[in-house]
């Protein structure tokens, strides 16, 4: 059952433990988005499966909570439907295909410790904070659900209207409120099977830090990734309606998504959230998956010291050198940087990979004098 803190007054029962199917978590070699060649399980015009709530007892921890989505998407009974609610600490949510490092403001990321975390899903990078309320709508895959956010985000929507907040879709995935600011983001993911459409709530959540940590100077990157689009974005306690914190904001979600007398609630075992946990650590906490997967792009750095005009240009892929240029004035002594090239191919593209490779070398024969720290600053610019 939810603690008190999470749901106040709703109304909630337990549901039975053996909800829970006897399949392993996914490998990583796994196939990250199988294509959906299964046959819909049953026509759309079925009656509906039950609705049931997750428990995350709230955690905050954004690793935990994509684990705990995906889980339950991949191992819970299919004849139910299941609603997540979670909060996450500051993050910011990079999508299935987008390239990270394009997406973030480093600087800001790492003097606030702020999360950043790929999710399986598509779309563009999101902030998260004790402002925003997350929500996953997980069933069965049905070619007619698929980019269908209309009917995920309709309940929704219709709950809304009743706090007073008017809420449109625009586009294909953005819930805008009246006056054509975007309070809602949405994405979704699919296996064979089963599928889940998720979105932001945007409910307090702190703008300026939104701006700030998403905030990337376009001309640093030349990416083969598409970019997000920065759209207006307003709280949906500015548009409308009483003003709650975001505890009662979700319990009167929920109250209003289940209008039965008794809210149906899915607490996951002890060994469930073991299995939660292992999929975190073998995911959503690797840099392998949240920076090395990142598409292809280019990078250039160009800089005038003291030594010299130094211009470094660099080719990432799955988040490591590929290829590397240096071209300048300097006055190296040896005549070529094809060594000190070749010594960085294959290093990941991360501030303490890129510090330990140049550890072993001395930079400053080929680049007329130049400092190994200068140079890494100029390799990895911060912000």
């Amino acid at each position: 059952m939810l603690p008190g803190p999470l749901l106040g007054g709703s109304r909630i029962r337990s549901c039975p433990s053996p909800m829970s199917s006897s399949l392993p978590a996914p490998e990583l070699s796994a196939p990250e988005l199988s294509a959906p060649d299964a046959p819909p399980p049953s026509p759309d015009n079925a009656r509906p499966a039950p609705l049931v709530l997750i428990d995350n007892e709230g955690v905050t921890d954004p690793t935990l909570n994509l684990a705990l989505e995906e889980w339950t998407l991949r191992n819970l009974d299919p004849q139910y439907r299941y609603l997540l609610f979670y909060v996450n600490e500051p993050s910011i949510i990079i999508g299935r295909n987008q390239n990270t490092l394009e997406e973030i403001n480093r600087a800001y990321v790492e003097d606030r410790n702020v999360r950043v975390v790929r999710r399986m899903s598509g779309g563009g990078a999101v902030y998260h904070d004790e402002g925003n309320l997350n929500f996953s709508f997980m069933t069965d895959y049905k070619p007619s659900r698929l980019h269908n956010f209309n009917r995920f985000t309709r309940p929704l929507r219709r709950v809304l209207a009743s706090m007073g907040v008017e809420a449109e879709l625009e586009g294909r995935n953005d819930l805008v409120a009246g006056d054509g600011r975007k309070i809602s983001g949405n994405a979704q993911f699919s296996t064979p099977r089963r599928m889940f459409s998720h979105g932001t709530l945007m409910f307090n959540t702190d703008r300026k830090a939104l701006a700030r940590a998403l905030d990337v100077t376009p001309d640093k990157i030349d990416s083969k990734a598409h970019q997000s689009v920065r759209k207006r974005v307003a709280n949906i306690s500015e548009v409308g309606g009483r003003v709650y914190d975001v505890p009662t904001f979700r319990r009167l979600l929920v109250d209003g998504l289940f209008p039965q007398d008794e809210t149906p609630v899915y607490t996951l075992r002890s060994d469930e959230w073991d299995a939660v946990e292992d999929l975190a650590e073998r995911r959503y906490r690797r840099w392998a998956w949240n920076v090395g997967a990142s598409p292809p792009f280019d990078v250039r750095r160009r800089e005038r010291f003291e030594e010299g005009e130094v211009d470094v240009r660099l080719g990432i892929e799955d988040g490591k050198i590929d290829r590397i240029q240096i071209y300048g004035d300097f006055l190296g002594t040896w005549g070529t940087t094809a060594p000190l090239e070749h010594h960085l191919r294959g290093t990941p593209y991360a501030p303490e990979a890129l510090r330990t490779k140049l550890a072993e070398v001395d930079v400053s024969p080929l680049l007329g004098g130049l400092a190994n720290d200068d140079f890494l600053a100029l390799l990895y610019e911060e912000g």
